[in-house]
């Protein structure tokens, strides 16, 4: 069981710590709003890994088998959601710069957390990579033995806890970058290196 726990952990890790477009925009999507909702935003990044890594667990050789047909669509479509997510945050960000009025009554209302969790839920599941990469993880470091119900649960949930901390992380670092960027400037200025960031990331994943 000792093993399952580190060996989720570590893979948690591994999938989550790397900073791509899905973490640049919960950062974002935090400094915006509320760490409430980047708190639900981190825990459907979480959940969707969570998810690819018990589909790993379970589906092995076969899953990987049956997305990679898939693999293509997949990633232009999330290539494209990052595309219009990167758009949509410069576009809104120069709009309220430019409003000398009050932003409130101009700007949308901001997503429920609720909204948050299931919008990175689905951000997240659009990404094929992840279950590639935990299917080659379980392949690769599987023993000869079978492994029990019991260990890949374990794996699993340790997985998932690595991920959700470190996206927890990440959405902590949003909300002090919120109260401390309070200005109309500083606003629009981390929103456009953020959708900068995300767009430069979408097209970097056709590449």
């Amino acid at each position: 069981m000792t093993a399952a726990l580190v060996a989720g952990l570590l893979a948690g890790y591994g999938i989550a710590v790397p900073v791509g477009a899905v973490a640049t925009y919960l950062v974002s999507l935090t400094a915006r709003t509320s760490l409430r909702t980047g708190i639900c935003a981190a825990l459907g990044v979480a959940t969707a890994d969570g998810l690819y890594a018990l589909a790993a667990t379970v589906g092995g050789s076969a899953l990987a088998a049956v997305l990679r047909p898939v693999l293509v669509p997949l990633r232009w479509a999330s290539a494209l959601v990052l595309a219009v997510l990167a758009v949509r945050g410069a576009v809104t960000a120069v709009r309220h710069y430019r409003d000398h009025r009050l932003a409130t009554r101009s700007a949308p209302p901001p997503p429920s957390p609720a909204r948050a969790y299931l919008a990175l839920l689905g951000i997240t599941l659009l990404n094929p990579t992840t279950v590639i990469y935990f299917a080659a993880l379980v392949l690769g470091t599987r023993a000869a033995d079978a492994v029990s119900p019991l260990d890949q649960g374990v794996f699993v949930l340790a997985a998932f806890a690595a991920s959700a901390s470190w996206q927890l992380l990440l959405a902590g670092g949003g909300a002090l970058l919120g109260r401390v960027l309070t200005g109309r400037r500083g606003r629009l200025v981390t929103a456009l290196v953020s959708s900068g960031v995300i767009l430069a990331l979408a097209v970097r994943m056709l590449a």
